[in-house]
């Protein structure tokens, strides 16, 4: 079992909220190109979906860094500006963006995000996680496990396309966690 990774004390790690959509988008607005910034509107509809698991990073009051995510199944996308939709079967933890501000970067603040929502994913019993990446972060996802998955379907690669050129749908499993007998 690999150490915990907490995110610095400056910073505290909590669920998305509606009083963040501001700063969501000021952090994409800072690491993404105007192609992939996905409006407040959309990520609202998003906290609304029984799915969601989003979080965010602060730094006094204010996010700088998030990690968009719900609960999915293996082979679906959402689309760029799509909602988060809960499938009838689910397996899997879909990451549908990260962001650090560039103020930020190299304190590990991916990583707590990251590791806080794989812990979460691996309690809950799902066996896989999956993304897709965008503007060559492949390598980045790789380094975490992540390889690139086909996909099942043509409604699915016509979901993916919607990142433009260069993007991969990626997955890996997710080691699951024993329980305990006093789980059972």
């Amino acid at each position: 079992m690999s150490a915990p990774v907490l995110p610095p004390p400056s910073v505290r790690l909590r669920a998305l909220a509606h009083r963040d959509l501001a700063d969501l988008v000021a952090v994409q607005r800072a690491c993404y190109g105007p192609a992939l910034v996905e409006s407040a509107e959309v990520f609202a509809r998003r906290l609304a979906s029984p799915a969601n698991c989003s979080l965010v990073l602060e730094h006094d009051g204010q996010v700088c860094a998030y990690l968009a995510a719900y609960r999915s199944a293996l082979g679906k996308v959402t689309p760029l500006h799509g909602d988060f939709e809960a499938p009838l079967q689910v397996d899997t933890l879909y990451l549908h963006d990260m962001a650090v501000l560039p103020a930020f970067a190299g304190r590990g603040l991916a990583q707590a995000l990251l590791r806080s929502l794989w812990d979460h994913a691996a309690a809950q019993g799902l066996r896989h996680t999956a993304l897709v990446s965008v503007q060559d972060s492949h390598t980045y996802w790789a380094r975490h496990g992540y390889a690139p998955t086909p996909l099942r379907d043509a409604i699915q690669g016509a979901r993916l396309a919607s990142y433009g050129a260069g993007a991969v749908y990626m997955a890996r499993a997710i080691a699951v966690e024993p329980r305990s007998p006093s789980a059972r």
